[in-house]
């Protein structure tokens, strides 16, 4: 059955294939699966938003509801405590009694030491004891009985109060600011006409940096009668007044709850990035369908391949053995589509070439031949024009004589000539590693010094991962010399020559600079030519060959690959850089 339904396939259109594909593996998986998925993905995330802002809200109200219990327990302590009772309903003969009084208590009860200063909270007591002095933790009620807070409080009918309140009563003496002020009678052990009223100012900045520090995904304000007591958000400057909550339309979740007899509100609202959370949240989700609708497509292109992918690959087969001398055919089962068409005329084509290539060929070869043995005599021909013939054992000679003589400076720089000489008339072999270069860069530079002296500076930067490529020899020597002679000689002020070998991209970067005196445009032109366009016959007529030479050797080493660029400014110096393909080097024994 398989094997029926390739053969109609094969006598299909290509573009027909395609439309089939395109409907199977693409349209129908879309419609199908988006189209019920999408309302189902949106109604979850909405659900699940929902679930996170109730988490939100019932966390911002366990904020306020652990402050005030916290309160409610230091309260309950001070509530308790007889002996403070005691202390507080005493009536003092005089000032120095109540002094005497005061400090023996605070001296001896655990509880002012430990309780008051619990969570940065401020207590004060008041009392209507004319006999107690106002000061620290004790005051009279009749000193507070024009404060908003206290007016208010009695007009309420609640003995415990909590509530949030703006303190500007002071002001300007005192700097106005938000409180959270928890207010209760102390009349478990009431004495008649005696009353007593206990304050806690909960630290409001503590509580801010709380609800900041729970790190919500959505902003949250905790409000009472339309104005903002906490957020998450900003409003939250403790020297100004309560401001009011305008961003209702934007509120997505609200609860409410009630701390002794005052109601508050919680809002959760939208988030301006809810769009895109949401997409990716969905992206996991998004991926698993697409994996499923896959399925149908795979079934479809299984039998799709054997009539396209099967013989696509068999043309590409044949047409990676190109490049041998004889083109195979391709043996295939006719059929009347694109491909086949395609095959037919392969095969057509390789008979045609297999009797050009045998016609040709031969001829082919001989100009191949003719072609390499011009390129050797042309490299013998560079290699005789720059072998200089130095008499070794003469300037050994002369070396030994410089050392007879105690003239230990000359002796080295003959030294260094004869090696360097040597390397000159040494052609055994014409590549080098860079690294066996630089060595001889180094040589001829540490001979320069000699020469000039403290005006010659030098570096030399060898990436690791290039030392190891094969150059031919004596190319950045010669490029060197050049900026050596006509940079540095040039110019009075002591001079630089960086050397600088890194890959850059797929390109091995080789770099010269100096410091020099530069040059001028008309001769940086000149150059540029001769190094772009070097060969045989123009160092035959030059005067000057040194740079030519190295470009022509690089030139014929990389197939005509590299590239030359050299730029200079008068006075400032000439910076040369040869840019050669990393395909087109080999590394030597050390980077194998």
């Amino acid at each position: 059955m398989i094997k029926r339904i390739l053969r109609v396939l094969n006598n299909v259109k290509l573009k027909h294939k395609l439309r089939v594909l395109y409907l199977v593996c693409v349209i129908v998986p879309i419609i199908l699966t988006d189209g019920v998925v999408l309302m189902s993905v949106i109604n979850f995330r909405k659900s699940e938003q929902i679930h996170e802002m109730r988490s939100i809200a019932s966390a911002s109200i366990n904020l306020i509801t652990n402050a005030v219990d916290r309160a409610e327990y230091l309260s309950g302590n001070i509530y308790l405590n007889q002996y403070l009772d005691g202390y507080l309903s005493k009536r003092y003969g005089s000032a120095a009694e109540y002094v005497e009084s005061y400090n023996a208590f605070k001296h001896s009860t655990f509880f002012l030491g430990n309780t008051i200063s619990v969570d940065r909270t401020n207590v004060v007591m008041y009392t209507d004891n004319a006999t107690i002095i106002k000061g620290g933790e004790f005051s009279s009620i009749e000193s507070i009985a024009m404060e908003p807070w206290f007016q208010e409080y009695e007009a309420g009918d609640r003995e415990t109060v909590v509530r949030f309140y703006y303190d500007s009563y002071r002001a300007p003496l005192y700097q106005p600011e938000r409180k959270l002020l928890y207010i209760m009678e102390m009349d478990h052990f009431t004495k008649k006409g005696m009353r007593k009223l206990l304050k806690l100012e909960l630290d409001y900045v503590t509580i801010v940096k709380d609800i900041k520090n729970m790190n919500f995904i959505y902003p949250v304000y905790i409000c009472q009668d339309g104005k903002i007591l906490l957020s998450n958000e900003g409003g939250n400057n403790t020297g100004q007044d309560f401001q009011e909550f305008i961003d209702y339309p934007k509120v997505k979740y609200q609860e409410s709850f009630t701390i002794y007899g005052q109601e508050y509100q919680v809002y959760v609202l939208k988030k301006r990035d809810d769009f895109k959370n949401n997409l990716i949240k969905m992206l996991p989700l998004v991926i698993t369908m697409l994996l499923f609708s896959v399925l149908i497509p795979w079934l479809v292109m299984n039998l799709v391949e054997g009539s396209i992918v099967e013989r696509v690959q068999k043309l590409e087969r044949a047409f990676k053995k190109t490049d041998s001398d004889y083109l195979m055919p391709i043996e295939y089962e006719e059929s009347k589509d694109e491909i086949g068409s395609l095959m037919l005329n392969y095969n057509r084509m390789t008979e045609r070439m297999n009797e050009l290539i045998q016609t040709i060929y031969k001829d082919k070869m001989k100009e191949q031949d003719m072609n390499l043995a011009k390129k050797n005599a042309e490299l013998l021909a560079l290699h005789s024009q720059i072998n200089p013939h130095f008499l070794f054992n003469a300037l050994e000679s002369i070396r030994m004589h410089s050392i007879i003589k105690e003239e230990y400076e000359t002796a080295d720089m003959v030294q260094r000539l004869a090696v360097m000489q040597r390397q000159y008339v040494d052609w055994s072999k014409d590549n080098v590693e860079i690294v066996q270069e630089m060595d001889f860069v180094g040589a001829y530079l540490e001979l320069q010094k000699y020469r000039f002296g403290d005006r010659l500076s030098y570096e030399l930067d060898v990436a690791e991962d290039c030392a190891n490529y094969l150059i031919p020899k004596l190319t950045i020597v010669t490029f060197v010399e050049n900026a050596c002679i006509h940079g540095i000689e040039s110019k009075a002020n002591p001079g630089w020559v960086f050397v600088r070998v890194a890959k850059e991209m797929k390109m091995l970067c080789i770099e010269i600079e100096d410091t020099g005196g530069g040059i001028d445009e008309e001769h940086l032109k000149r150059i540029r030519k001769e190094m772009n366009e070097a060969c045989i016959e123009s160092i035959q007529t030059s005067k000057s060959v040194g740079i030519q030479n190295a470009c022509l050797r690089i030139m014929m080493a990389t197939n005509n690959q590299a590239e030359f660029t050299i730029e200079s400014e008068s006075g400032v110096g000439t910076i040369i850089q040869i840019l050669i393909p990393l395909e087109k080097l080999v590394t030597g024994e050390k980077g194998e």
